[in-house]
């Protein structure tokens, strides 16, 4: 009993007279296990050398397009509206709004599937969809690994594709842009197409109506009443001449005559009102008719290229220096971790 408390009091005071690490230490420590932390380091250095060469690692390529999305989305509002009414410059880069309306395109479903196909990227990341479980996911996991869309700080939008091929990378960051621009123009038309149709409808109603306003006007020609304003005038003349000459039977021809006149004259000059009037709003259809047809067939881009994607001539990736140092450093880490807990494991008391 006496010697078990002698040695519970013996650790107790070992373990207070621990010395703390100083940089004596871990100099010492270094330098007796340099050997085995140079030959980990060295073995760590040619892993990394030979794993980079092209032959292991295939090198990838990285091509940028950026552009800004412009802000116009009607080219009859942005070109043939009056300057001093215009609110948008259609030269104006587009802000915030533009920028990630432009992301959501570029990442959507559609536009991806058209660039599937467009470039047969099956064929390509040799993705075989007979045989492979889900085709669809491994072809995502191939572009999420690949392509990027970003934001800059500037509010422009920059696609990034990485491929081993850097003909492709410089071909699919291009493409995508060019694709952008084609799904933009489809969704507008989405809505110019129904409100040309909507337009062109309103304009043919209206030309009906006044169609019928002149075929009421020309029954009422039929009935001699062509100017009602000029005839009651010239009448009340004749009827004049008529009394005071004396002529009381051309004076009651002309009376009756005054009487049909006057009962159809008020019809004549409603529809002499009305058809002047319709006629005006017909004016304002046809502009708009004529709006609605330029934003449907006419093409105005949707973007300003600041930099096309060219093929890049230098590897992207991987990066055989920094793989390299990142390795020596991460083994020798590792490899220091390991000595310390053998040194530890070796200073423990036997039982």
């Amino acid at each position: 009993m006496t010697s078990n408390t002698n040695n519970h009091r013996h650790d107790l005071i070992s373990s207070e007279n621990i010395k703390p690490l100083n940089l004596a230490d871990v100099i010492n420590f270094f330098w007796r296990w340099r050997k085995v932390l140079m030959i980990a380091c060295g073995i760590a250095a040619i892993t990394a050398i030979v794993v980079t060469m092209p032959f292991i690692t295939k090198p990838k390529y990285q091509a940028t397009h950026i552009f800004y999305p412009t802000k116009n989305n009607s080219i009859s509002d942005a070109l043939l509206t009056d300057a001093r009414q215009r609110q948008k410059d259609p030269l104006e880069f587009g802000e915030e709004e533009e920028a990630e309306k432009a992301m959501q395109i570029l990442l959507s479903g559609d536009l991806i599937g058209r660039l599937v196909r467009n470039f047969d990227l099956y064929k390509h990341y040799k993705i075989n969809t007979t045989t492979e479980k889900y085709p669809k996911t491994a072809m995502d996991y191939k572009l999420k690994e690949n392509i990027s869309v970003t934001r800059t700080r500037y509010l422009s939008v920059k696609i990034e594709v990485l491929d081993e091929n850097p003909q492709m990378a410089a071909d699919l960051a291009n493409g995508m842009a060019l694709l952008y621009d084609s799904i933009k123009t489809e969704v507008q038309n989405q809505i110019a197409v129904p409100a040309l149709q909507i337009v062109e409808r309103a304009l043919q109603s209206k030309r009906d109506k006044i169609q019928d306003i002149k075929d009421n006007m020309r029954k009422l020609g039929e009935e001699g009443i062509t100017n009602y304003e000029e005839q009651s005038r010239a009448l009340a003349e004749e009827i004049y001449k008529a009394q005071s000459s004396g002529k009381v039977s051309e004076m009651k021809k002309l009376l009756e005559e005054q009487k049909t006149l006057i009962k159809s004259g008020g019809d004549f000059v409603a529809l002499n009102e009305l058809i002047k009037l319709e006629e005006e709003k017909e004016s304002d259809l046809i502009a708009q008719y004529e709006r609605r047809v330029v934003d449907v067939n006419e093409k105005l881009s949707h973007k300003m290229t600041i930099e096309a994607a060219s093929k890049p001539e230098i590897k992207f990736w991987p990066k055989r220096g920094f793989v390299t140092i990142l390795s020596v450093l991460a083994t020798f880490m590792a490899t220091a971790l390991i000595l310390v807990f053998i040194e530890l494991y070796r200073k423990q008391p036997s039982a």
